[in-house]
């Protein structure tokens, strides 16, 4: 035993205090020092070339709309798309804490998402640049944009150390999905990489450049276990959610809450699934052990072998189960989604009706995209050209809902389900209430988008029961045309973006009006349009919190209880909104888009997904 004197013990004390309270500081410390901000942040822009002014990058798409004479690569969409990414990744990203520290855990998960396909696109597009010329030796330009891309990478590693995955486990269904769909866009990359760069991965559906420069593995490789790893274990927790006791079949969105099957949770699983099968490269690590009593061992997971026909089962299932639940409104539109007419649950309570009859007219615009991948992937597994019908069905409805068709006339300001004069828009991106959840819906939009508008292979691949299909000449060219056709309307939508842009190069949530509009200007464009954007019978929780009342929560929900016992019953108030509104913007400016949460890393990845939709989909290709 140490004996030590009262000098010592108070010495030891303090020192523990100065500990303590150093570690609790340091983070502030860091935001409040620019140069000590700046090693972690802001390190060297590498190959980025400087992005365009806002009016400079509207004549130059107006004009590559036009010709596709005399095109520099990259060209000027490219720019645009690798210095959004720089500004997302140096102003919200943190690499000492593998975190966007203001993003919260589901919104953190479709960072990393969106991160990912950008570097699939960049080394994607550097592989069709040097694919001209293979006998021409590795140059200083490749490099630079190896070291890019690396650079990237290695912030992905360091968010899978940092995402809270024991805590993203007890949450919604929809919370773990993403987490799913976010590492398995991880594995896509490093396989795509891989196989464009490097030696032959063995991976089907992956293609080898044969004068690649790199005679060795790709050190991304060793990371594939890992994002697997984990997408199977979030896959396996939100598989809880399906059932078929109520409205038979269909997903629950949280099971904290009363059983409300919305849009978002039945498509995230469905696009997972049919992820799960085309992607999933199997998972034998045994982690998180289980223990079942004192006396017996510690038990694992078992393996999880690649393509499990079992997850394409699920898919097909669930799509089958959502085209016919009546999910969709008169424009074609995906609503929010049911509750059940006199559920009561708990251990002794009521089913109600079991039917989904209590439906939430609430759109919103990653309700209309999520489901666009999986439809990709559902055509790529089973060949059925009515998955890719479905597809452009709901894009073409997408579109006429932005109001495309009244662009330019007095009908522009009008509200026309999503959008108006053709820009898409969320409902509270007028009025400045979006939450930190509908900050993030257009750019998930417009990542499926992206995905389901990809070329389709021309051959399938057969390997005991895992089979994909290719496109004939006929489907293939329909497919294109068809995406091709919504390339005025992307580059609308990317440059109605663009000029949301602040001097830091940080975008808006509201489309539909440029960085710099005096209030004077916007004013007269609410007056003059009404701004009826809030349909009758929906219910916003994504923006202003789950209402605490009979249909939305639990019979002992404890919120609920507590309000009930201090105020007379009737109109329950909402649940408070998540801490993602505790941090709000300091800007105070006539800038619209800095009211409420102002620019965020959530704004700023839909400025990313835009511009990277339109790149993938039409620029690219104009090459």
């Amino acid at each position: 035993m140490i004996v030590r004197s009262r000098s010592q013990k108070l010495a030891l004390a303090f020192a523990i205090f100065l500990l303590v309270f150093g570690l609790a500081w340091l983070p502030r410390l860091i935001a409040a020092s620019p140069g000590i901000l700046n090693v972690y942040t802001r390190p060297t822009q590498p190959i980025l070339l400087n992005a365009p002014s806002n009016d400079e990058y509207c004549d130059l798409l107006q004009a590559h709309s036009a010709t596709t004479d005399g095109l520099t690569s990259p060209s000027i969409t490219l720019a645009a798309l690798l210095s959004t990414l720089e500004v997302m990744q140096s102003h919200f990203y943190t690499i000492w804490q593998g975190q966007w520290p203001h993003a919260i855990d589901w919104t953190a998960a479709v960072m990393g998402t969106q991160v990912s396909a950008t570097l699939t696109a960049m080394t994607e597009t550097w592989w069709h640049r040097i694919s001209r010329a293979p006998s021409d030796p590795y140059t200083q330009e490749d490099q630079e944009h190896e070291n890019t891309i690396n650079r990237y990478f290695t912030q992905i590693t360091s968010f899978y150390f940092g995402e809270n995955a024991f805590s993203l486990r007890t949450q919604a269904y929809d919370d773990m999905l993403w987490v799913v769909l976010g590492w398995l866009e991880g594995v896509s990359f490093i396989q795509r990489h891989s196989a464009l760069h490097y030696i032959p991965s063995g991976v089907p559906h992956q293609v080898s450049k044969p004068s690649s420069w790199n005679s060795t593995q790709w050190y991304g490789q060793q990371f594939v276990p890992q994002f697997a790893h984990r997408a199977r274990v979030f896959y396996d927790l939100a598989a809880k959610g399906w059932g078929t006791s109520l409205c038979g079949g269909g997903m629950v969105w949280n099971p904290h809450l009363a059983p409300y099957k919305n849009a978002i949770t039945n498509q995230l699983f469905i696009s997972a699934s049919v992820a799960m099968y085309l992607r999933f490269p199997g998972d034998d690590n045994a982690s998180p052990f289980t223990f079942k009593n004192p006396v017996r061992p510690a038990t694992g997971l078992p393996p999880a072998r690649a393509h499990d026909p079992q997850y394409l089962e699920n898919a097909v299932e669930a799509y089958q189960w959502l085209k016919i639940s009546g999910m969709t409104n008169r424009k074609g539109l995906y609503i929010d989604g049911f509750h059940i007419q006199g559920w009561r649950g708990g251990k002794n309570g009521s089913t109600g009706t079991g039917k989904c009859d209590l439906r939430n007219e609430q759109v919103y615009t990653y309700n209309q995209g999520v489901i666009l991948s999986g439809l990709r992937g559902l055509w790529e597994a089973t060949g059925s050209r009515s998955y890719l019908e479905d597809g452009h069905q709901l894009i073409q409805n997408v579109i006429a809902a932005t109001g495309w068709e009244s662009r330019g006339t007095k009908w522009r300001w009008h509200w026309s389900g999503l959008g108006r004069n053709g820009v898409m828009e969320e409902a509270c991106d007028s009025s400045g209430t979006c939450s930190q959840n509908g900050h993030t819906f257009k750019g998930i939009f417009f990542h499926h988008l992206a995905l389901f508008c990809g070329r389709l292979p021309k051959t399938g691949f057969t390997a005991e029961d895992f089979i994909t299909f290719g496109a004939d000449d006929r489907l293939a060219a329909w497919h294109d045309k068809n995406c091709e056709g919504y390339g005025p309307w992307l580059r609308n939508n990317a440059q109605a973006a663009y000029l949301t842009r602040d001097n830091d190069g940080e975008f808006g949530t509201w489309w539909g009006i440029p960085a710099g509009t005096e209030r004077r200007n916007s004013r007269s464009m609410v007056d003059e349009a009404g701004f009826d954007v809030a349909p009758e019978d929906g219910t916003d929780y994504r923006n202003k919190g789950v209402p605490l009342d009979d249909t939305w929560t639990l019979p002992d929900d404890q919120r609920r209880q507590h309000w009930e016992s201090r105020n007379e019953i009737g109109s329950a108030p909402f649940a408070e909104k998540q801490s993602e509104d505790k941090e709000m913007t300091k800007k105070i400016d006539w800038d619209p888009n800095n009211r409420g949460r102002g620019r965020t890393v959530e704004t700023q990845s839909g400025g990313l997904a835009v511009l990277r939709a339109l790149w993938n989909v039409v620029d690219s290709r104009r090459q």
